[in-house]
């Protein structure tokens, strides 16, 4: 039995009024985030995904549409209610966006005192948020005093402060270095399992999507290109915007610095295959060689998928058995452009 969403979006624009006329940064957005997923929503600059999230939580209003969350359309709530609904979906910014006269304990009970919670309970409630960041011994450091991934540690603390539902991460890792970003991402996935806390991943790097997310949705020019689980799209890709994002070169019939014109595959990998001498196998087997034009290794959501690009002989019969030959092995196999170096 599938979850309920926790966030669904129905039918929903958002228009900007300039000098020079209307701008339309969303048009027609249909989407359902379940409770527990970590859902990426994944686009180029200017696609519309920063103003998506702020709208889930309606520091955007939308101009048209629904926007319900956990069966209400926030649109129609106002005073108590709304608070007590963005209080439910925390936020955290590329920026941190911390107070920098306050200390991390003290960004960490900021939301715990507008709320109106005691100090005693608030520094309580901050001190195992600490503890659950990894920062128990950064308590009285104030912003400036610590390192990018650990401000952004503290910015996960003080969103979680107030028990939300819903954790918001808008680019959250693209001012760190790879290898804080993998950390922080490693700590998101660990407070989804340990808390089960819905988290929306906003992003311009599939590499972020394909480590933590279950879920993605991709949009360009304003509109949902495509929805489904990582590994479909990283095996199916339907659209335009998605071969971008997974096609080495950019989209499927780009083409590829192919030796001659013979044909050029795309061969896909899943967690099992990828550890297989797949293609090892198959030269031997017809004894011919084959020209690997580009070859890839992923890691979604914790299992190793693959991608290469071969280059196969003309001849038809011997091309045709070698396809079948791949495709008794479970993977994934279709023909990209290639072309005369």
């Amino acid at each position: 039995m599938a979850s309920q969403p926790i966030i669904e979006i129905k039918a929903l624009e958002k228009t900007f009024q300039t000098k020079n006329g209307a701008v339309h940064a969303l048009k027609d957005i249909n989407l359902q985030i379940e409770q527990g997923d970590i859902f990426g929503i994944i686009g180029m600059s200017g696609a519309g995904k920063s103003t998506l999230v702020r709208c889930m939580n309606l520091l955007e209003r939308p101009t048209a549409g629904q926007v319900l969350f956990d069966g209400k359309d926030i649109a129609r709530l106002g005073g108590k209610d709304l608070r007590q609904v963005r209080r439910s979906m925390g936020m955290i910014f590329q920026q941190f966006n911390l107070l920098m006269q306050r200390d991390a304990e003290s960004n960490i009970c900021f939301p715990l005192e507008i709320a109106g919670v005691d100090k005693q309970t608030a520094k309580a409630r901050a001190k195992e948020l600490l503890e659950l960041v990894g920062l128990s011994d950064r308590a009285h450091a104030y912003p400036s005093q610590l390192s990018g991934g650990q401000k952004q540690r503290i910015a996960i603390a003080r969103a979680l402060a107030p028990n939300p539902k819903v954790l918001l991460c808008d680019e959250a890792t693209s001012a760190l270095d790879p290898t804080t970003t993998a950390s922080i991402l490693s700590l998101l996935k660990d407070i989804n399992r340990r808390l089960g806390i819905t988290i929306i991943i906003i992003t311009h790097e599939m590499s972020v999507i394909e480590q933590i997310c279950n879920k993605v949705a991709i949009i360009d020019q304003s509109h949902i290109a495509e929805v489904g689980s990582v590994e479909d799209i990283f095996f199916h890709p339907k659209t335009a915007a998605a071969q971008k994002l997974v096609y080495p070169d950019g989209k499927k019939s780009e083409p590829f610095s192919a030796q001659d014109s013979s044909p050029c595959y795309r061969i896909v990998f899943d967690g099992n295959s990828s550890f297989e001498p797949v293609i090892a196998g198959m030269v031997l087997e017809f004894k011919m060689p084959v020209n690997i034009i580009y070859a890839d290794t992923k890691n979604i959501d914790g299992k190793a998928f693959g991608q290469i690009v071969i280059q196969v002989p003309e001849q038809q019969a011997l091309r045709e058995n070698m396809l079948r030959y791949l495709t008794r092995r479970g993977v994934t196999v279709e023909e990209v452009t290639g072309y005369v170096g």
